[in-house]
């Protein structure tokens, strides 16, 4: 397995890990119609814009891949809120590789890069009822700061917390 920067050519595949780790993570916690309607071809140009438009180091995506193809992805940009502070915005991973290690080398990966992009902080946002990435945030040493916020996915509010 590798890590590299994602190429816009990489869309198609970062779409269908993320579809298909929505559809198995988020099950129960948004609305099933919702993710019933999650299409990896509608969510392709979106993935390739905004693999696009990346900014390395202070904003991009890093992919993991085998010689089977992408397994997991990572995004990451400036906080809107505070610029200078990076924001881990999606960190996803084929739900067959849950629990190998893969996710853990990703957010080191990227940490990593925010490094190299000057970031002294990180933060990042996760699905309040969303246990399993909860766990992995915690192991991975974040810690909730207290902050939490409403959002709205698939038409139900959903809370999301800053660990």
């Amino acid at each position: 397995m590798r890590i590299r920067q994602a190429w816009p050519d990489d869309a198609s595949a970062v779409a269908g890990v993320y579809v298909r780790s929505w559809h198995a993570a988020f099950a129960g916690l948004v609305p099933q119609r919702y993710l019933d309607a999650m299409d990896p071809s509608r969510e392709e140009s979106g993935w390739k814009t905004r693999i696009a438009e990346t900014q390395w180091p202070t904003s991009g995506v890093l992919v993991a891949e085998t010689e089977a193809g992408i397994i997991g992805f990572a995004g990451f940009s400036p906080s809107q809120e505070t610029p200078a502070i990076a924001e881990i915005g999606t960190l996803y991973t084929m739900p067959e590789v849950w629990g190998t290690g893969i996710g853990k080398q990703l957010m080191l990966a990227t940490l990593t890069t925010l490094g190299q992009a000057d970031y002294a902080q990180a933060t990042l946002w996760v699905l309040e009822d969303n246990e399993r990435a909860r766990r992995f945030y915690e192991a991975a040493g974040w810690h909730a700061d207290g902050a939490a916020v409403e959002d709205t996915t698939g038409g139900a509010a959903v809370n999301l917390t800053r660990p």
